[in-house]
């Protein structure tokens, strides 16, 4: 599961606004497909810290024991058409002044993000899994399980999206989730 602090909500969209603003905006802003691919991609990374995190407090006839792999090979077999977008996710979360640029490992991310995109994978992935492992706490192993398992009749794409809807819906400014007719051209 993505830390709604990584993860960043939508922009309220202003009626009256120059038509610089509004390309300011558009450029700070995340395509809610892209926010969704982010989910996608990282489920699995953020699904193996938590295995790994929780491996002395999860129950052994639990969801996790006994359907995780299952579970987690549908956003496995979809990572590899979902991290364009993620990249995209990434590069405007990097950009952004509430982006991790001034957190710990935001200068490694910073320093990563002039290499090509599928070089940065295998970095992404692992500072993903360090930092979603340093952020989970014991007491939370079972409600990361019942999510699991409360998700697990969803088509990724559809944990996706309903991801990126309750982003847009909790209205995170780090960065904005770009207004739907921004999306709809971003691409």
């Amino acid at each position: 599961m993505i830390s709604p602090r990584i993860i960043a909500p939508a922009l309220a969209a202003v009626a009256m606004l120059t038509a610089q603003t509004a390309q300011a905006q558009q450029a700070a802003c995340i395509d809610a497909r892209d926010v969704s691919d982010a989910v996608i991609y990282a489920m699995p990374i953020a699904y193996d810290a938590a295995r790994t995190a929780c491996a002395n407090r999860l129950s052994q006839d639990g969801f996790i024991a006994r359907r995780g792999e299952s579970f987690i090979a549908n956003y496995r077999s979809g990572q590899e058409k979902a991290w364009p977008g993620a990249y995209r996710f990434l590069k405007t979360y990097m950009a952004t002044s509430d982006g991790p640029a001034g957190s710990e490992g935001g200068d490694a991310m910073a320093a990563l993000s002039g290499l090509p995109p599928e070089a940065l994978r295998p970095f992404v992935d692992a500072l993903a899994g360090q930092m979603i492992a340093g952020e989970i706490k014991g007491e939370s192993c079972g409600r990361i399980e019942r999510g699991l398992e409360l998700v697990s009749p969803l088509p990724a794409e559809n944990v996706g999206g309903l991801a990126a809807f309750i982003f847009e819906l909790a209205d995170v400014k780090a960065p904005s989730v770009c207004p739907a007719a921004a999306s709809a051209t971003k691409r």
